[in-house]
């Protein structure tokens, strides 16, 4: 009798060793490789049997129940064969993808793909050690269809959604754009901050601040102006967007100095008698924090490490596959019993009994419907390894220790200490005469901390985007109310009001989830998403977004606002959680987002909707929409006359004569100012030089500025289509073929600001014909995307400058051809600059001169300096965050041409006629961001 074997089928490589190690020769593990099935992403995967089908295109049968089309994607059909074959010879079949939503979809679409005749059981897991394996093994469940209805609605609702609205964009502002459910509303966040910087007004306001010193111990302080004979002093908080002094809720009265009444002031107050008017102790408590979940992982990961999130959810997986670390997709910051008793045993052998509480720490989830029923990401197994002992290295060693680190610190006790506030009045003199009225008082205050048992904070201070950090102290003296003290000095600071701050990866992440868009999981995806397709750029750890971003939000809110509401798609995520419960049908909440609230499909088509508008109906019935309007912004105003335009080959600001400038993609909207729009438009950059006419063809030469750099050209007069020319060829119908004008991008020696008719003309003479060899062939000098090089026939050959292509002679090129050709590349430049060991490869960094500009690589990856960096002051740690974007970008999906067949003339003819695609059909690229 055969010995009985079980396939267990998980999602990654590596997961299945690990797993395959614990369970041991009577189970066969294999990986599935991630999802196996999906919606068709292009008409070549559309099923035969559906092609004349209206709803094909977007592979979801919206006219009868929503039935999805699924197909295998192509480089999964060989896993697919390759499981049959195992199933074939198996007696059970373990399905043990994660246990999430997306997991468990993956679960139902191998069983529905796979159709296996023995028993099948559900096996779920939190993390991989031999434990966790075995007791998963031993209590298998059903597949969890509500889950999997909630997945897979998700995906229907993010498909119609990238399918019917992405084509508007393409039509109304730039082809091959893409609209997503949650992309589109992060998209929003980012333009709705840049938009309150736009409309931000600075304000400007001073302050004192005093350095005092006690009379006995000569021990000095710093104390900052709070009042001014009882009216408390503007600071930045008391001023609005307007930039007008509007004080606050709690306190309207306030008094601005400007720079000379501070001046005058901080002069007389050097003099005057400082006391102590209040003293006031108060203990200072702070609990530890709670263990991390996906949101707070990479938040905290973002501030402290300089990780995306992309990034720290790869290096997660990592952890979590390899048995490091638990599920890190997770809403929960529950820890089990095996868990706690290993951080509390942990941090009594490391810290001490005393830094332990006599009762576990619990902590409950305050996300609203939080997801399935994991733990919180902490270290894996019932004994945590330190990081010292994990054996880890680079990125995957420091995330780690910091999930390490949060998860002990959970457990440990509170961090105690006092908070001290003092009072202090200056009286001078005699009154101070300022802007506002005399001033005899001026109240300062001081304020400290001292932290007298660290508890948790031995173990983990989490990082802040602002303020100071839970750890930091500010020790003051021994004061007495009445007591007297000496004034060192008195400064006068100057302020500006600075608009609200830019989001960062940790700060977008944490606003999508205080307004309940999206889900953890899917955060780090959005973000790649929005970068990705040019709608947001990171300037440091700024996300700033484009003005294609401004003119696509503002199409989706002018004409799809339902669809990029806050609320509305909080509220989504809402039902899917209802579906994921069983207490929402998938059909029903389809019907209400795509024909709206009561509407539907029958017989006759789509039912109205009798209440909110479904996304049909939002498509078919979008009247007029100006393209132009839609993609023009006011700059500085509808007065200053000129905007800013969003084209279709890059963005431009046009004055109201017409004049245009290119605007560079990497220049913040916020920083287009009216001032620098004219200097774009007063900069020969930014408009076309007349340089002269040609004395042979007599037409006029123009130097410009183009998408790909500075570049001479000749106009053409405007001649009617059919005008006979006798150098043209006829075509069609008598009509000759319009001539095109000659042009050549400038050398990089030039200027555009200088270059000269003579320069222009002897550009637009190449290629130039250097000579004739013996056997008749002909050498000619050409400037190509790579530099100038050598033509004879098929045969290249590289010139070492761009002035060689005027000079060079016949005799210098045949030479040049009578040596062998060097195959390769050249030798490799040394490297500008080295910046020691990347993290995550453990190889050097350096920094290398390449074909288009400066880049870092560590020999696997390389990426190209921005616009900001320069090789000079580029420091290892913004090198390692170079190269950690461009892993995580992951690689080129450009694909290289296919080779020209030779084919007859018929089969040709055939081809074209039936290779026809129906107007409309989207792209690929609406399809690929559907799914955020």
């Amino acid at each position: 009798m055969a010995p009985t074997k079980s396939l267990v089928i998980v999602e990654s490589p590596h997961k299945a060793t690990m797993i395959a190690g614990y369970l041991g020769p009577k189970y066969v593990v294999r990986a599935s490789q991630g999802h196996v099935r999906d919606l068709p992403t292009s008409a070549s995967q559309v099923p035969a049997k559906y092609k004349g089908e209206s709803w094909a295109r977007t592979g979801v049968d919206v006219d009868h129940g929503f039935a999805p089309i699924y197909v295998v994607s192509p480089d999964k059909k060989s896993t697919i064969r390759e499981l049959k074959d195992l199933l074939k010879g198996s007696d059970e079949l373990l399905l043990a993808t994660d246990g999430d939503r997306e997991g468990e979809a993956i679960a139902w679409h191998l069983l529905d793909t796979l159709k296996p005749k023995v028993p099948v059981k559900r096996m779920v897991f939190n993390e991989i050690t031999e434990k966790a394996i075995t007791d998963a093994v031993a209590h298998t469940r059903e597949l969890d269809t509500d889950l999997v209805d909630a997945q897979e609605t998700r995906r229907i609702l993010d498909r119609l959604y990238g399918y019917e609205v992405s084509p508007v964009l393409w039509k109304k502002v730039m082809p091959r754009l893409s609209a997503g459910r949650v992309q589109s509303v992060a998209t929003r966040l980012v333009v709705d901050r840049e938009r309150e910087r736009i409309a931000f007004t600075s304000a400007n306001y001073w302050d004192l601040e005093g350095v005092l010193e006690t009379k006995d111990t000569h021990e000095s302080f710093t104390a900052k102006l709070a009042t001014l004979d009882g009216t408390r002093v503007a600071q930045g908080r008391d001023f609005d967007a307007d930039g007008k002094l509007v004080g606050t809720r709690k306190d309207r009265e306030v008094r601005r100095l400007d720079e000379a009444s501070a001046t005058t002031l901080a002069d007389a107050l050097e003099k005057a008698a400082f006391t102590v008017t209040s003293v006031e102790a108060k203990p200072y408590t702070r609990r530890p924090y709670a263990p991390f979940r996906t949101t707070t992982l990479q938040q905290e990961a973002g501030r402290k490490l300089g990780f995306t999130s992309q990034r720290t959810m790869s290096v997660a997986q990592d952890l979590y596959e390899g048995g490091y670390i638990t599920y890190m997709r997770t809403d929960s910051v529950a820890l089990s019993d095996e868990a706690v008793r290993a951080a509390r045993a942990q941090a009594v052998e490391l810290y001490g009994s005393d830094h332990v509480p006599a009762k576990p720490r619990v902590y409950a989830s305050k996300v609203k419907n939080a997801q399935e029923a994991h733990e919180a990401i902490r270290p894996a197994g019932d004994h945590f390894r330190t990081p010292a002992q994990a054996g880890l290295t680079g990125e995957r060693f420091k995330l780690y220790e910091l999930v390490w680190m949060r998860t002990i610190a959970s457990q440990m006790a509170d961090a105690k200490g006092e908070t001290l506030s003092v009072g202090i009045d200056a009286v001078p003199a005699s009154p101070v005469a300022i802007a506002g009225g005399d001033v005899a008082r001026a109240g300062f205050t001081a304020s400290g901390r001292t932290i007298t048992f660290h508890g948790f904070l031995r173990a983990y201070v989490e990082s802040v985007d602002e303020g100071s950090s839970d750890d930091a102290q500010k020790r003051l003296p021994q004061l007495t109310r009445g007591q007297g003290l000496d004034c060192q000095d008195v400064t006068a600071s100057g302020h500006d009001t600075r608009p609200p701050a830019r989001y960062t990866e940790p700060s977008l992440v944490a606003k999508l989830e205080e307004l309940e868009i999206g889900r953890p999981s899917t955060y780090a995806s959005i973000i790649r998403t929005i970068t990705s397709r040019d709608y947001v750029f990171k300037k440091g750890q700024a996300l700033v977004p484009t003005w294609l971003a401004f003119a696509v939000t503002r199409l989706l809110e002018n004409h799809f606002s339902n669809l990029v509401d806050y609320q509305f798609t909080a509220d989504m995520e809402d039902t899917l959680d209802e579906i994921a419960q069983g207490n929402a049908k998938r059909v029903e909440v389809l019907t209400n987002f795509y024909y709206g609230q009561g509407g539907g499909s029958g017989d006759d088509g789509p039912t109205p909707a009798s209440g909110h508008e479904g996304l049909h109906q939002l498509v078919t019935e979008l009247g007029d929409i100006d393209a132009r309007a839609t993609s023009t912004f006011p700059v500085g105003g509808q007065d200053s006359g000129i905007v800013v335009r969003v084209g279709r080959y890059g963005t431009y600001v046009e004055d109201a004569e017409g004049k245009r400038a290119n605007v560079d993609d990497e220049l913040p909207p916020d920083e287009l100012t009216v001032a620098k729009a004219r200097e774009l438009l007063a900069s020969p950059n930014g408009e076309e030089r007349e340089l002269g006419l040609d004395p042979h063809t007599h037409t006029m030469i123009v130097a410009k500025n183009g998408r790909f750099g500075p570049y001479v050209t000749e106009v053409l007069d405007d001649e009617p289509a059919d005008a006979p020319k006798s150098s043209g060829k006829q075509t069609g119908r008598g009509k000759a073929k319009k001539s095109k004008p000659r042009t050549a991008s400038l050398f990089r020696s030039m200027d555009l600001a200088t270059v000269t008719l003579d320069d222009a003309l002897k550009l637009l003479s190449l290629p130039r014909v250097v000579g004739t060899t013996e056997d008749g062939t002909e050498i000619t000098a050409q400037n190509g995307r790579y530099g100038p090089y050598l033509k004879k026939g098929t045969d290249s050959r590289s010139l070492t400058s761009e002035d060689e292509l005027f000079s060079i002679t016949l005799e210098q090129a045949e030479e040049i051809y009578s040596k062998p050709k060097q195959r390769g590349r050249a030798a490799a430049k040394p490297p500008l600059k080295e910046l020691g060991e990347d993290p995550t490869s453990g190889k050097p960094i350096v920094v290398k001169d390449g074909r288009f500009g400066a880049y870092v690589t560590d020999g696997q990856t390389n990426a190209t300096l921005r616009k900001d960096d320069s090789v000079e002051e580029i420091t290892a740690e913004r090198a390692q965050e170079l190269l950690a974007e461009k892993r995580a970008k992951g690689p080129s999906t450009r694909r290289k041409a296919p080779a020209r067949r030779t084919t007859s003339k018929k089969s040709t003819t055939a081809r074209k006629a039936t290779s026809k695609k129906p107007a409309g059909k989207p792209s690929q690229s609406a399809g690929s961001s559907d799914s955020r």
